[in-house]
C-alpha cells in the first residue's frame, strides 16, 4: 500500500518542479520559443532504453499525435523538415530542436520511446512567443488617415508617418480617381507617393 502512495508523491513532486514524468522518461511540462527562432528540448530516460527509437510527436491526443521525427537507434542526429532529434545514449537524454519557428507551432507535443505494446511519452507544451515588430516592417507599411496639401500641391501624411530613412512621407492625389478633390484643404483621397 505504501509503495503506490510514494509513486503518487514522485509524480506530484515533478509536475510541481514544471517536469512530465511517465515511470522511465520524464521532459519538460512547458518549453517557450521565440517566433522566427529555435528551441531546444530535452528528455530524460531511465537506463535500458539507450538503443530504442525516441520520437517527438505532435497532437494533443496520445494516438491521435503525428511522429515529426524518429531516431534510428544510434545517436546520429536525424532531421526532417525545421525539426531534429539527437539521442545522447550515455547521458540518457535526447534533444529536439525546432527551427524557424511559426506561431502555427504553439501545440501539445510528445517525447516518446518506441518499444513492443503502447510506446512511452510525456507532453511537452510548445508556446511561441510572438516577434516584436522591427522598425523596416513599420516603415514599409505606412498607414494614412487624414492629409494636408501643401502649396506645392504635394500631401504630407498627419499622422506622422514617415518613408524610409526618417524623410516625411510626401504624396500627391491620384488625378485619375477623381477629378473634383480640392486642391487645397484637408480631405480623404486615393494618393500617389513616390516609391
Amino acid at each position: 500500500m505504501w509503495l503506490p502512495q510514494l509513486y503518487l508523491m514522485r509524480v506530484i513532486s515533478a509536475k510541481s518542479q514544471g517536469y512530465s514524468i511517465a515511470t522511465d522518461i520524464s521532459g519538460p511540462m512547458t518549453v517557450n520559443g521565440p517566433e522566427r527562432g529555435s528551441l531546444m528540448v530535452q528528455c530524460v530516460y531511465n537506463s535500458g532504453w539507450e538503443t530504442y527509437l525516441k520520437w517527438w510527436c505532435r497532437g494533443a491526443t496520445w494516438y491521435g499525435c503525428k511522429i515529426l521525427v524518429k531516431t534510428t537507434g544510434s545517436e546520429q542526429e536525424v532531421k526532417r523538415d525545421r525539426v531534429s532529434i539527437k539521442d545522447n545514449q550515455k547521458n540518457h537524454t535526447f534533444t529536439v530542436t525546432m527551427e524557424d519557428l511559426m506561431q502555427t507551432d504553439a501545440d501539445t507535443y510528445w517525447c516518446g520511446i518506441e518499444r513492443t505494446g503502447t510506446d512511452l511519452g510525456v507532453t511537452v507544451q510548445v508556446i511561441i512567443d510572438p516577434a516584436p515588430v522591427t522598425p523596416e516592417e513599420t516603415s514599409n507599411s505606412p498607414t494614412l488617415t487624414g492629409h494636408h496639401l501643401d502649396k506645392s500641391g504635394w500631401d504630407v501624411p498627419r499622422a506622422g508617418t514617415a518613408a524610409p530613412g526618417g524623410r516625411p512621407l510626401l504624396c500627391r492625389p491620384d488625378p485619375a480617381a477623381d477629378q473634383n478633390l480640392p486642391t487645397k484643404g484637408y480631405h480623404e483621397a486615393l494618393l500617389l507617393c513616390p516609391g
